[in-house]
């Protein structure tokens, strides 16, 4: 998928084990990620997930089935695999839920900011659009999806780039997998992006420490979480940027105008059992802002953490959702 993963599995002895709900609290402690404990099979059989994932739904492969449909014809429908059915289905429902905050039909404006696979923010020759080419290259139709055929409607010029919520399904992907070998303990990741599920051999959940901003920490030791049938992913504005007319512009595009986010967002965290959702959703309430975005997860049940940048150095903010694990700790 263009990204690192990693997985660890164990078989742990019976132990009681924690509630459904875990808790997080704030206690510094960072889990380290290796999959060389990992048999043959099991490796292999992981890596086949992720490169079915990337065949499927990849932005930077022109042969996958992604790169296809943005190809078609104006006004065809596209049969779909079911995988990429399923992700493009549930990134237009938050498209929808979020107020167009995460669009999957943006794929065009991303390219043009230089975070796509072509005309690349960090190659020579880059330039930032203007405001007017930005605004041009906003989704002008949308794509229309047939939950009997699999299929998908072409509206002509709609380049789909799903980089918001594959690779949470990348990490869905492998943890459903596991589970399918009759593994139930395990901690997966991809990019960043992580699920777990029952126990470490030591009776211990798996206890991971919630993503920083630039190595600093808001708090005193910062926050973990056990992720016993949880996960948890991460979108900030430290992770990948360019400094243009002496301003510093973020990889996350605002679809609705066609901007970089310019809201002091420096990152927002979401848990949830789907890493699917919580990259999703990461990525819209991070382009809502701070105010709308915690007033959206407040509305609709989401665990998150934002980080914002004020003068006065980073200052953090958690849903009520958040909070509410913390205090089970």
């Amino acid at each position: 998928m263009g990204t690192s993963w990693s997985a660890r599995v164990a078989q742990p002895a019976a132990a009681p084990r924690p509630p459904a709900y875990p808790p997080a609290h704030s206690s510094a402690h960072s889990v380290a990620h290796s999959s060389a404990h990992l048999s043959d099979d099991l490796r292999a059989g992981l890596q086949a997930q992720l490169d079915d994932v990337v065949a499927q739904m990849s932005h930077w492969d022109p042969a996958s089935d992604l790169g296809r449909f943005n190809r078609a014809p104006a006004g065809t429908w596209q049969v779909l695999p079911p995988a990429f059915f399923q992700v493009l289905a549930y990134a237009l429902d938050v498209c929808r839920d979020s107020g167009g905050a995460c669009d999957p039909c943006a794929g065009a404006l991303v390219n043009l900011w230089g975070f796509g696979p072509v005309n690349r923010y960090d190659e020579p020759g880059f330039t930032a659009p203007t405001p007017e080419q930005a605004r041009g290259a906003l989704p002008a139709a949308r794509v229309r999806l047939d939950p009997v055929s699999h299929s998908a409607l072409q509206p002509g010029g709609v380049q789909l780039d799903l980089s918001a919520v594959a690779k949470g399904y990348g990490v869905d992907r492998l943890a459903r997998w596991l589970e399918g070998q009759g593994i139930r303990d395990y901690l997966v990741e991809v990019g960043g992006e992580l699920r777990g599920a029952g126990l470490k051999p030591d009776g211990q959940p798996w206890w991971v420490a919630l993503e920083g901003v630039d190595d600093v920490s808001c708090g005193d030791d910062g926050i973990v979480a056990a992720l016993h049938g949880l996960a948890v992913a991460t979108s900030g504005d430290y992770r990948r940027f360019f400094l243009h007319d002496g301003r510093r512009h973020a990889h996350t595009i605002d679809p609705r105008s066609g901007m970089p986010i310019e809201n002091g967002l420096a990152s927002v965290t979401v848990v949830a059992a789907s890493c699917m959702a919580c990259d999703a959703w990461s990525t819209a309430l991070t382009v809502l802002g701070p105010v709308d975005g915690l007033a959206l997860a407040e509305r609709r049940g989401i665990a998150a953490r934002f980080v914002v940048r004020t003068a006065g150095g980073l200052v953090e903010h958690l849903s009520s959702h958040m909070r509410a694990m913390l205090e089970q700790a």
